[in-house]
């Protein structure tokens, strides 16, 4: 009796111990990113109070107007588009172990060859296959400018995000140099490029102002999850990522992976550019740099390179700026200020990692 009871016990004992685990686990993921969040939250908080501004008011516009207006929850949903294929982009570089900082550049040259092309292939073939040929000039276009920086990392080591924020400097100069002379609408005083009229652009769902980019934006990110974890490309590409010798080892194309990285990275950073101004703007105006590529960067970090989890992060980082904006006009805040509290989340998070790699270290001492 006791030789059949005996393993079934220490079977018992060690579910037992796999499940506290298993939880523990979750509250720390929990707490490391919650907390961020949250300790940003009051830092920002203590910015406003320090400028004269009631935080609590701010962000009570910022939810009223992002979340809780049918209005603002469709502007949200909206925001989200770009962001989900910039998220994608960042997941890409992420979990190969890579750094591409140049999703504004290539974001603001795939927006300004989408505008630039969109209109004038709208006359003379169907709107859909005008749509699908300036998103793929926009993906192209984005995917060469990444060249450089991909080149330089694969064939002679230089630190990618040296070379990528050197890139986005150019592109957006160039983006901007585009839409005053070369793509220019001549009809108008301000530069910009020529509108693309409304009804050719992105319909709209369930006839709300919710541009369909935002699908096209979720089965991206979800796309790119599955590939990166479950595929045998994702697969070389996280090993390229975490030990570059060892795949070399292994038999892997290293340089050739490293470009292909870069350039799925900015194609779908271009992408976002088309999406932004196909479903939604129209047209680019000269200056116009919405910062969308840095400000992702803190809601793929927080959901750890999960593209399930950063849908819910990019959700919320849309209320902060939709609810931004909005909090802004309101109560006399510079427009810029959610960029200020999306760089507060990402140095928090830096050094809440920074403190629970030292925590673990000195456990394993």
């Amino acid at each position: 009796m006791s030789i059949d009871t005996a393993p079934a016990a220490g079977a018992t004992a060690l579910d037992a111990t796999s499940a506290a685990a298993t939880r523990r686990d979750i509250v720390h993921r929990l707490l490391m990113t919650l907390g961020p969040i949250l300790a940003a939250l009051v830092i920002a908080g203590c910015i406003l109070l320090a400028v004269g501004v009631d935080p609590l008011a701010y962000y009570g516009y910022v939810l009223e107007k992002g979340l809780f207006s049918p209005l603002g929850i469709q502007q949200t949903l909206t925001r989200m588009a770009p962001l989900l294929f910039l998220a994608a982009g960042l997941i890409v570089a992420f979990r190969a172990g890579m750094w591409n900082l140049g999703g504004d550049g290539q974001f603001l040259l795939g927006a300004v060859t989408a505008a630039a092309s969109a209109p004038v292939l709208v006359q003379v073939m169907p709107a859909w296959l005008a749509l699908f040929c300036a998103f793929l000039i926009a993906m192209l276009v984005a995917m060469i400018w990444s060249l450089v920086p991909a080149l330089l990392r694969a064939y002679q080591g230089v630190n990618e995000i040296i070379t990528t924020l050197m890139m986005t400097f150019l592109g957006t100069s160039l983006a901007n140099v585009l839409v005053k002379l070369v793509f220019r609408d001549p009809g108008t005083t301000v530069p910009q490029t020529r509108t693309l009229p409304v009804e050719d652009r992105l319909p709209r769902l369930f006839e709300t102002t919710i541009t369909s980019g935002l699908l096209l934006g979720l089965a991206v990110i979800i796309i790119v999850h599955l590939v990166m974890t479950r595929t045998a490309f994702g697969l070389k590409l996280r090993i390229v990522g975490a030990n570059p010798r060892a795949a070399v080892h292994a038999g892997l194309g290293v340089p050739g992976l490293t470009i292909a990285v870069f350039a799925i990275s900015a194609g779908l950073a271009g992408l976002a550019g088309a999406v932004d101004i196909i479903g939604v703007q129209g047209n680019v105006r000269a200056d116009w740099n919405p910062a969308y590529g840095l400000a992702v960067i803190p809601a793929v970090f927080l959901a750890r390179m999960n593209g399930f989890a950063a849908i819910g992060f990019v959700f919320l980082l849309s209320v902060l700026s939709i609810g931004g904006e909005s909090a802004a006009r309101r109560l006399g805040v510079p427009n810029h200020f959610t960029l200020v509290l999306v760089s507060i989340v990402l140095i928090v998070l830096a050094l809440a990692e920074y403190v629970d790699h030292r925590y673990h270290q000195s456990r394993k001492a």
